[in-house]
């Protein structure tokens, strides 16, 4: 029997290859989501006669939309971004409107979403070292769930401290508590 001998199929917790695929056509919708949203925002931008280049990238499970480069975007963002925000979510329609699926693409103008999570990390920071050192807690501002979510991993990363939510929204906010 040398050779010729068959094996039982060996039972595995492993994926079996037919899972790549399905991996592969998730960051394909997710690129189709962002060219969808790219091919709407060309046209909000020529509309409004505004210059900008748009960027697609695909970060995890979402596809992220950049626009850069023009002068009047600012007006894109709006107070605290609020424009940006309601920008964001039409954006989201337009794709879901098109793919028949919720999107939860994040759209970013000028870097304003970009250095606002730099600052909310570094204030996610320095307010837990404050607390470590001084014992007490300290709330924050309220914040929309993506900017306490920054907040909240920032501070996981310093020991002694932790955080939780409080309040309801929209005033939901951080507050962070010596361990």
């Amino acid at each position: 029997m040398t050779g010729d001998a068959v094996q039982a199929p060996v039972e595995s917790d492993e994926p079996i290859a037919e899972d790549a695929p399905e991996a592969l056509s998730e960051e394909d919708s997710l690129v189709e989501e962002g060219e969808i949203a790219g091919d709407y925002l060309e046209q909000l931008l020529d509309v409004l006669d505004f210059d900008g280049d748009i960027d697609l990238d695909v970060d995890g499970d979402r596809a992220i939309v950049s626009i850069d480069g023009g002068k009047d975007l600012s007006k894109l963002v709006g107070r605290d971004g609020e424009v940006l925000d309601a920008l964001q979510e039409l954006t989201r329609l337009a794709v879901q409107q098109a793919t028949g699926d919720r999107s939860r693409l994040m759209l970013d103008v000028s870097r304003w979403r970009a250095d606002r999570r730099d600052r909310l990390a570094r204030l996610g920071t320095e307010v837990s070292e404050r607390v470590r050192d001084s014992g007490e807690r300290e709330s924050l501002d309220p914040m929309t769930p993506f900017e306490r979510k920054i907040v909240h991993d920032a501070v996981a990363a310093v020991d002694g401290v932790y955080s939780e939510s409080e309040g309801a929204e929209p005033k939901r906010r951080v507050v962070v508590i010596k361990e």
